[in-house]
């Protein structure tokens, strides 16, 4: 090879660099990884790099940090940012990660509504773009895209865009622009998913997302008689009033005999608490993906949920197993007056779409008699081994 060549392919592009902002986020990017190599059997390890861009929550970062682990355990270079660390925090990370998204030849996000991930599309050249489940946020993605509209997550939908969202416009058209193929093939675009995709735009290549990495690196679990219940982030969105959510999961414990609680990572410490002492349930903050989380085990026989993510990825995650996932619908009368008006086509869309769950009848809220005292608490879930 001459000097030149050689100058020529150390320019070239190569590699690929993965965003990722949550643990859910990060456990797609390893699934995507899995098919991937299987695939695609000369692809190493060491060629994905996964850049932490991480959250200040306590709860998500802790999730990461042992998502983390599980992705240096399995070969992958790991890069930690502290993209949210004070003032100067944003500046420096996307200086940092400037000169590597120059050099990639594939980028894989989790979040294309993500203000950072959307700076960050503005800088690289890669060709090949891929975009990884975050959760039922990718139905709506997929949907905006193949309609043109802008890129604005489903429970902010229906209010006038504020003053931050004006300015940084040009920027969201921008990486709208980039997760659009281009027809001449310099540009592919896959979105790695397991949920239900109806509207993919032309030239978008859709993956499915069977949790093969799950299964293969977890479990199978041991199932117990009683019920589990997931919990969900609707009211810290502002999308379901607080107290019709606590009632509501009062009356699905008691109709179907559930005992524990997982968390959603990012529901308060305040409504956990009231959770646990007005329903009697044990709350348990998970330190990994629900999916993980039940496939390790132990796990209940019946997994009940409100609409969400976990009613698309858990029958996955659990196939071959015997364990039921039944979903109860949000009723109109929970919402908030803050809620977006396509809050609850959005959320019976999601679970109409739903495979392999069962649909749960409407429930009795009768609460429970006074005088009878209720015992709850909260722990965090046990690492796996």
């Amino acid at each position: 090879m001459s000097a030149r060549s050689a100058r020529r392919a150390a320019r070239a592009p190569h590699g690929t660099l993965a965003f990722v902002e949550s643990p859910v986020q990060l456990l797609n990017v390893l699934e995507w990884a899995h098919l991937s190599t299987a695939r695609e059997p000369e692809t190493a390890p060491g060629d994905l790099t996964l850049v932490v861009l991480a959250p200040t929550d306590p709860m998500t970062r802790g999730q990461l940090r042992r998502m983390s682990e599980l992705a240096r355990v399995d070969g992958f270079q790991v890069r930690w940012e502290e993209a949210r660390g004070g003032t100067t925090a944003p500046f420096h990370t996307i200086g940092g990660l400037a000169a590597p998204l120059r050099k990639a030849a594939r980028v894989v996000i989790g979040d294309p509504f993500s203000r950072y991930v959307q700076l960050l599309l503005t800088i690289t050249r890669a060709r090949d773009l891929v975009v990884v489940d975050d959760g039922t946020a990718t139905m709506e993605f997929v949907s905006q895209l193949a309609k043109g509209e802008r890129l604005v997550r489903w429970h902010r939908r229906g209010g006038r865009p504020g003053p931050r969202d004006m300015v940084f416009m040009p920027v969201s058209s921008s990486a709208r622009r980039r997760l659009t193929p281009n027809p001449k093939g310099r540009r592919r675009v896959e979105v790695f998913s397991s949920m239900p995709i109806e509207e993919a735009p032309s030239g978008v290549t859709v993956t499915v997302n069977s949790f093969a990495w799950t299964r293969a690196r977890f479990g199978p679990p041991r199932i117990t008689k009683g019920a589990d219940l997931v919990g969900t982030s609707l009211v810290e969105t502002g999308v379901v009033d607080p107290d019709r959510y606590l009632d509501a999961v009062g009356a699905l414990a008691r109709t179907h005999g559930a005992a524990r609680y997982f968390a959603h990572r990012r529901e308060s410490a305040e409504k956990l608490h009231r959770l646990a002492v007005e329903t009697g349930l044990q709350v348990i903050r998970p330190d990994l993906p629900l999916e993980l989380i039940a496939r390790r085990g132990p796990i209940g026989s019946t997994i009940l949920s409100f609409p969400s993510t976990v009613v698309h990825t858990l029958p996955l995650a659990l196939a071959g197993t015997e364990v039921k996932v039944a979903v109860m619908d949000i009723d109109p009368a929970w919402l908030t007056d803050k809620a977006s008006p396509r809050a609850q086509g959005f959320l019976s869309g999601v679970t109409d779409t739903a495979r392999d769950v069962h649909r749960l009848a409407a429930l009795d809220h009768t609460p429970p008699q006074p005088g009878i005292p209720t015992q709850g608490g909260t722990q965090q879930a046990p690492a796996p081994a």
